[in-house]
């Protein structure tokens, strides 16, 4: 039976990296056996611009029944002043916590060609693979309550809660110990116990599990303003880095630009086993380059390749996109981002070439 999947193009550069991811999509069927119906919907300021709201109830419920969601950036510029539940980004957490999607994969690997591209020394990168597995439905981004009071006298007040249970703070620490299996078995678990009671019950609980699930997995605990400066300092010692939903972001967007480029970075979250996950490149919409063919469209296919792996059945051919955009860098082709002068298009038609 074919494969559903949900393209959610966004805004600004979205729609002209998520084109590239669905040509390999095309290509992987016509060429390697791949059986997937591609859909598309609009997403973020696309759908604020088309409906008044940044995803509607419909594309909610496709995107719970399909296997796998492949989104582009949202946001820019133009819809900065909606009301704050009524912007592009408010689409996207409406969208995770109806999938039910808790674990967020941000890998940050360096290629061996872009390995000079990055502010740190090669020594420092080369072979870079570090996995974040970041906590993404609860914490401090969702918490309750929050908000912005007046106070009176033109005091006003902002307000946002961390708070994490044991069921949310066990279940993606399951993830990244069972991914640790497929990798070196290191776990390094980065939280602020020594200042809050939601980052000591992490780490209490991270260890409990491990404990009487995982002996064999190696696991470390930092604090997480620790693992920010090691991350610079010296990143390959970490395999695996477990956080939460603050931390992870910031965490994962640092180790990013060790790689070379925002540009090159796929994500993934996941939920229960059999659900469908949700697929993105982690950089922004990038307006400013919008519309002329500027963008790298190497995460989105990175992306589309996690999907593939975790969500549509098919490792093999991940393996596949993979090897192929690492072949199109060796060969010298780059995007703007990495120094070169290929286009979006031009910058797909290499990693196609590659596929075989």
């Amino acid at each position: 039976m074919s494969k559903v999947l949900l393209l959610l193009p966004g805004d600004g550069i979205g729609p002209e990296v998520t084109a590239e991811s669905r040509r390999v999509v095309e290509a992987l069927n016509a060429r390697h056996g791949l059986d997937v119906v591609m859909e598309e919907a609009l997403f973020g300021g696309a759908a604020i611009d088309a409906t008044g709201d940044p995803i509607e109830e419909a594309t909610v419920a496709r995107a719970q029944a399909v296997d796998a969601v492949l989104m582009g950036a949202v946001g820019g510029p133009k819809w900065a002043n909606q009301p704050f539940d009524k912007r592009p980004e408010a689409g996207l957490l409406e969208l995770r916590s109806a999938m039910q999607v808790f674990a967020n994969l941000r890998p940050a690997m360096c290629f061996p060609a872009l390995a000079d591209a990055s502010t740190l020394k090669r020594e420092h990168v080369e072979g870079l693979n570090i996995l974040f597995v970041r906590e993404l439905t609860g914490g401090v981004y969702f918490g309750e309550p929050r908000g912005i009071e007046d106070l009176g006298g033109g005091e006003r007040r902002g307000v946002n809660t961390q708070v994490y249970t044991t069921t949310e703070i066990r279940r993606v620490a399951r993830v990244a110990f069972d991914l640790a299996k497929g990798r070196t078995g290191k776990v390094c678990s980065a939280e602020k116990s020594n200042v809050m009671e939601s980052g000591l019950l992490w780490k209490q609980e991270v260890q409990k599990l491990r404990d009487e699930e995982y002996p064999h997995v190696d696991l470390s605990h930092m604090l997480a303003d620790n693992t920010a400066m090691q991350l610079v300092k010296w990143p390959k010692q970490f395999d695996i880095i477990l956080t939460d939903n603050l931390f992870g972001d910031i965490l994962s967007d640092a180790a990013a630009m060790l790689t070379g480029s925002l540009g090159m970075l796929p994500s993934a979250a996941i939920g229960e086993a059999g659900k469908p996950g949700l697929y993105e490149p982690i950089h922004g919409s990038a307006p400013d380059i919008a519309g002329h063919g500027l963008a790298n469209p190497c995460a989105s296919i990175l992306s589309l390749a996690m999907g593939l792996r975790y969500s549509l059945g098919r490792a093999d051919l991940a393996d596949k996109v993979e090897a192929a955009v690492s072949k199109a860098l060796d060969d010298g082709v780059r995007t703007r981002d990495l120094g070169g002068n290929a286009t979006t298009r031009e910058m797909g038609d290499a990693v196609l070439e590659r596929l075989g």
